[in-house]
């Protein structure tokens, strides 16, 4: 059987690549290595049953912003979003505890001294974050409106450590640190303020959602609206080689420029292949899920009523951490991510227990242990967290990509996010998605705007080829 195009990877681009080109009358076949789709959007029971663990992603704000994700009636897929009252958490040794609210009033308000400045560092942003998100979430190209995009560029292209510098109070410090790391690259590096504003900017606009039942309900809303539209889904389906593709005008990847020269390699110029054999990856994660028989018990009540907390004290603390573990070093006090989802939603685990998800930076490929190192984290804030585990279970760099070829070393943005490669990823050409072959795209993480479940780079991908081949 012929299809006009071929999507090779079932994760939140290929997705979004394949619902774009399908809308458009074309007949599209989804190919996917695992037996279930949804790349880093996938749920499972990985401790004791009736416990379900996001694998990968668990809390949704780019999904919420993304012009792709609005332009569907996901409803009608079943797919639903709890938001919780505080989108993130931010504790500090102090006993305090910054927010992130969606009211950017309220958050600015509990600034203290420093509520004026957070005020118009973000109002400027979220008012007109519909807007700036068409161009953020995007190759780079000429802004529908030039003077916003001018305006945010000016602050997102500075370091992080300099927009923290500004505030006075070591709570909007601390903050806006753990909003950044979130970039996964030290947070002295230019543009790495980038991450961070665009994060606040999201929860003010549209909160930090929870997607009821898992991020596998996302994946499933996907498919089947791509599937209503006549697009053709295969699972099990590994692909090594373009041989073992059927007929089509087109082929787009969901994967890294590791995977796609390993497929198709000898179709690109040797020009194009040295351009994506000098792609770099950050830092990796080590990952945990928690079995827990009661929430945890933060010091501080605010952060019960999180769905997101960063674990990481100053900002001071943070940066330090996060450059030492780009350098390749293992910190005592690493920074934490953690996700709180069944304090929101029922449905993760059973009556009276509930779940919780962390990881922290690595250095890349780095496979030693981390969990000691965690939990220590957040015991440091939540006395008595770990005598509340019945439950464990942990990924290391080695398993992350084994799980996903897409992390490669543990990196789970796909590659990474400096100013280097914010929009030159994979490789520096006039459209990101294009390889060298003609028929042959791109649509992972490793192209612009990068990591994050939002499906825009997926989305750009299928434009390019309607464009170019349609």
């Amino acid at each position: 059987m012929e299809y006009d195009v071929i999507v090779v990877g079932a994760g939140p681009n290929g997705l979004a690549a394949g619902i774009t080109l399908q809308q458009q009358g074309l007949k599209v076949l989804l190919l996917e290595a695992k037996a279930t789709i949804g790349g880093g959007m996938r749920t499972a029971a990985l401790t004791l049953p009736g416990f379900k663990h996001d694998i990968c992603s668990a809390i949704h704000p780019m999904a919420k912003a993304s012009p792709f994700f609005a332009s569907i009636n996901w409803s009608a897929y079943g797919l639903a979003f709890i938001d919780p009252p505080v989108c993130a958490a931010h504790p500090l040794d102090t006993g305090s505890c910054a927010l992130l609210l969606p009211s950017l009033e309220e958050t600015a308000e509990k600034m203290g001294i420093d509520r004026g400045l957070y005020h118009s560092l973000l109002e400027p942003l979220v008012k007109n974050f519909g807007t700036l998100t068409k161009d953020i979430l995007g190759p780079l190209s000429w802004p529908s409106n030039p003077v916003l995009l001018a305006g945010f560029g000016l602050k997102a292209l500075q370091p992080a450590s300099r927009i923290a510098g500004r505030f006075a109070s070591q709570e909007a410090k601390a903050l806006f640190g753990g909003m950044a790391a979130h970039g996964i690259q030290p947070l002295s590096n230019w543009a790495s303020a980038a991450i961070g504003l665009v994060l606040l900017a999201a929860g003010h606009s549209g909160g930090w959602p929870i997607p009821i039942g898992g991020s596998q309900s996302i994946a499933d809303a996907m498919a089947a609206h791509f599937q209503l539209l006549g697009g053709v889904i295969e699972t099990n389906t590994a692909i090594t080689s373009l041989q073992q593709l059927p007929r089509s005008k087109a082929v787009v990847f969901d994967c890294g420029p590791r995977q796609l020269i390993e497929i198709a390699g000898e179709k690109f110029s040797s020009f194009y292949q040295w351009q994506l054999k000098r792609y770099r990856y950050g830092m990796g994660v080590f990952k945990i899920d928690w079995a827990l028989d009661a929430p945890i018990p933060w010091r501080n009540e605010d952060g019960k009523r999180a769905g997101t907390l960063h674990i990481g004290n100053s900002f001071e603390e943070i940066s330090w951490n996060e450059a030492a573990t780009a350098k390749g070093k293992l910190v005592d006090n690493p920074f934490v991510l953690l996700a709180q989802p069944s304090l929101f939603d029922s449905t993760r685990a059973p009556a009276g227990k509930h779940t919780a998800w962390a990881y922290c930076h690595v250095p890349f490929g780095a496979e030693e242990d981390r969990t000691a190192a965690i939990e220590a984290q957040v015991e440091r804030f939540a006395p008595g967290f770990k005598e509340r585990i019945i439950g464990r279970h942990t990924m290391n760099t080695r398993q992350m990509q084994e799980y996903n070829p897409n992390y490669i070393g543990g990196d789970i943005n796909g590659g990474l996010q400096d100013l280097g490669q914010l929009f030159t990823r994979p490789a520096l050409r006039w459209s990101p998605y294009k390889t060298s072959a003609k028929e042959l795209y791109i649509c992972s993480s490793s192209t612009p705007p990068g990591g994050g479940v939002h499906g825009m780079c997926g989305y750009h991908a299928a434009r390019r080829i309607l464009k170019d081949l349609f």
